[in-house]
């Protein structure tokens, strides 16, 4: 399971407008990481330290969105995990590179697509090999 988000600005604050957070299993985030490289799209893997886990429990609730106000991008992908199952999952926190404040290259200002070059080349490296058609 991989999912894309424009989850928090703690990301953003992190990492800056040009580079996308990466959490999940050790597997998935390996697979995931060299597909970005592949495909041009920088990521860079965060840790999801257990001990985190309790600033997302509630009192009234089966868990809260948010925890304390730093952070936030390993708290938000905490809650998300909770929702992965227990096979390999990978979150990419894009709200920094989800938009360009400026065209720079073949990047145009506006909504970019991060995330969707990386997903292309994952889906081409699990397919594997494609036969000639000759």
């Amino acid at each position: 399971v991989v999912d894309l988000a424009t989850l928090t600005g703690a990301c953003m604050v992190a990492l800056g407008k040009k580079i996308g957070g990466l959490f999940g299993t050790d597997d998935a985030v390996a697979m995931v990481a060299e597909a970005a490289e592949v495909a041009g799209e920088r990521l860079w893997h965060l840790p999801l330290p257990e001990d985190y886990r309790k600033q997302i429990d509630s009192d009234v609730a089966d868990m809260k969105n948010t925890g304390e106000s730093h952070g936030g991008a390993i708290t938000a992908s905490l809650f998300l995990k909770e929702f992965a199952g227990d096979g390999p999952w990978a979150h990419l926190d894009i709200a920094g590179p989800a938009r360009a404040p400026e065209t720079e290259g073949y990047i145009l200002k506006g909504g970019t697509g991060f995330g969707v070059r990386t997903i292309v080349e994952l889906a081409r490296q699990m397919a594997g090999p494609v036969a000639s058609s000759q």
